[in-house]
């Protein structure tokens, strides 16, 4: 290790030049050439490159410079020289010469131990490995159907999930887990040796006077841990760290989810290593350093964060409905996160500041997510698929799937959205204009939908006497409640239940009645009163036998009530008049069995 600051320059003064004005010139004189030598040793047009006064272990491998740098601040510290004079700027030049060159040493000084990292176990073999793996995979977490632009109905891939990614590569092939548990807390993540070195610095530092300026070369300070797990955000090349803005405005869907992932897995990695590197360095004593290390975290925290802010600016211009439940989800972990976040910032100041950023971000996003339910409610409102009014297409539309799939997906995160929508307000003539809850949301986005199957269903109204529009308006309302009752509520469901009743008898009376009204053509018993009935009967079998009803219940239902009509009808006929039972083309039975098969599709 280097000797203490100034104690070669003390003997040596005190032993041969005193402190006399020739002393000091040589001295200075003496430094000075040590230093021209280093620098010119250390230029890049030099083969004989010698850069460092520490070596990797952290042990001195300079000690005439470090005994320069010591010499001048000793002058310094004595005055020796007029401000103004010759002697005194050749020597202020000089200071300023050996304070870059450890200002130099502190940006080129691995503080972090990233050893640990290494290997077919560590951790930078599984975030290498995730990065890879979702460069090349088409991961996506979300298991909602969209909208896409040509307003046509498109479900999300459901493949390759970012969470399954995340659970088979988080956790190494040793078993380490990146996210749970004290794994992070329990690795010696300082190099010791870099903290004497530290040291040493900051006491020359303090008393040369340039603790601005060390302050300043924190920010440039290297972290192999924090910059690893930053590498996860790469997506098809560099992450751009400078100050431009990322925008991700035009990327598609799956494209945006995918970068959103990974900058969601970076942030809680980083935010669990500044929390576990702010415990191990303030347990630790590093004498001069003690002074600085607060404002050495927080520079690199403020680093990293900066560049996790950034990217999450990106996506606050962001208007489509289908980046919305990605950006939701970045929306929800950097509020989550913040509060430790912030912990690791010193000082009312710097807290403020980084608050009021991370806030800017938070509002930004809050706005761009309330266009983005804006856009979902008008695409549900106004999206159609083509061929959705033929008489085939009685079943649940796909565009209630979507709809009661993307209130699915939201449901969990009702918190966030209560508060974004309650703290936001929509554009005018935006469909959502007045949405300031969850439920509010919930409400306008099912009816929007219950409007456009209105409209879509209309050229069934004429179809076998309004029969199958009540078919289908049946299916689709109690696709609704099933999905939807435990967020409407019970006065919801309750009415949600009655208009599905009203559409099964409306389907009955508009399908089946016409059926049972063969039997009341006449009073006297009359074969051709069965054959009426048995040819309207078939008609309107073969019309609704490949009709859908997916809901098991409503299908019981249904059944029931087509029975209930049909078959109490033609058995109460063939008790009037018994002995048309044995030409009868059907038994009560039999009749009962093959309205049971209804509604099979």
């Amino acid at each position: 290790m280097g000797a203490a600051a100034g104690k070669p320059a003390v003997e040596d003064v005190a032993s041969s030049a005193g402190t006399t004005r020739e002393g000091a010139e040589e001295r200075l004189a003496v430094a000075e050439r040590v230093m021209v030598e280093f620098e010119r040793r250390c230029s890049p047009h030099d083969g004989a490159k010698v850069g460092t006064i520490w070596d990797a272990r952290a042990t001195c491998t300079n000690g005439a410079l470090l005994a320069a740098v010591d010499d001048i601040v000793l002058l310094k510290e004595m005055h020796a020289f007029p401000t103004d004079s010759a002697a005194g700027r050749r020597m202020n030049g000089v200071l300023h010469a050996g304070m870059s060159r450890l200002m130099k040493e502190v940006t080129s000084l691995r503080v972090w131990d990233g050893s640990r990292l290494e290997g077919s176990t560590g951790l930078r073999f599984a975030v290498e490995k995730l990065s890879v793996s979702m460069a090349s995979r088409g991961v996506s977490s979300s298991s909602l159907a969209f909208l896409t632009e040509d307003d046509s109905i498109s479900t999300a891939r459901t493949g390759d999930s970012t969470a399954s990614t995340v659970d088979e590569l988080l956790y190494a092939s040793g078993g380490t887990v990146l996210l749970e548990g004290e794994f992070l807390d329990e690795l010696s993540l300082i190099c010791p040796g870099s903290l004497s070195v530290l040291h040493e610095v900051s006491l020359r530092v303090i008393r040369a006077g340039y603790t601005e300026e060390l302050l300043d070369t924190f920010t440039h300070a290297p972290c192999d841990i924090l910059d690893r797990f930053l590498s996860i955000l790469q997506v098809g090349g560099s992450l751009e760290t400078g100050r431009q803005v990322m925008s991700y405005d035009n990327a598609d869907w799956w494209t945006a989810e995918e970068m959103i992932r990974r900058w969601i897995l970076a942030t809680k990695l980083v935010e669990r290593a500044l929390v576990a590197m702010q415990t191990q360095l303030h347990a630790q004593s590093n004498g001069a350093f003690d002074r600085f290390k607060k404002e050495y975290l927080m520079a690199i925290a403020k680093r990293s964060t900066s560049v996790l802010l950034r990217f999450a600016h990106g996506f606050t211009g962001t208007r489509s409905p289908e980046k919305l439940m990605c950006v939701l989800e970045m929306y929800e972990v950097l509020g989550d996160l913040v509060p430790s976040l912030l912990l690791v910032f010193t000082g009312q100041r710097h807290k403020e500041l980084m608050s009021r950023l991370v806030e800017g971000v938070l509002a930004k996003l809050a706005r761009a997510l309330r266009a983005m339910m804006g856009g979902l409610v008008t695409k549900i409102r106004t999206g159609v698929s083509s061929g959705s009014g033929t008489p085939s297409a009685t079943g649940v539309h796909p565009l209630t799937r979507c709809t009661m799939a993307c209130i699915g997906s939201l449901a969990p995160h009702h918190t966030a959205l209560d508060l974004i929508l309650s703290s936001t307000r929509g554009d005018d003539g935006d469909n959502a204009e007045d949405v300031n809850s969850f439920g509010d949301l919930v409400s306008e986005l099912i009816a929007s939908l219950e409007a456009n199957l209105l409209e879509i269903s209309s050229t069934l109204r004429g179809v076998d006497g309004g029969g199958l529009w009540h078919l289908f308006q049946a299916n689709n309302t109690g696709f609704v409640l099933k999905h939807a009752d435990v967020l409407e509520g019970d006065d919801w469901a309750g009415w949600r239940q009655s208009r599905v009743e009203r559409h099964v008898r409306g389907y009955v009376q508009a399908s089946w009645a016409p059926v049972v009204a063969c039997l009341k053509s006449g009073r006297k018993a009359d074969v051709k009163i069965l054959g009426k009935f048995n040819s309207a009967l078939e008609k309107a079998y073969s019309g609704h036998a490949r009709c859908e009803v997916p809901d098991p219940a409503l299908r019981a239902a249904l059944r029931k009530a087509v029975s209930d009509e049909v078959v109490v009808a033609y058995d109460a006929y063939l008790l009037r008049h018994h002995r048309l039972r044995k030409s009868a083309r059907y038994t009560t039975e039999s009749l009962a069995g093959l309205l049971s098969e209804l509604f099979e599709g």
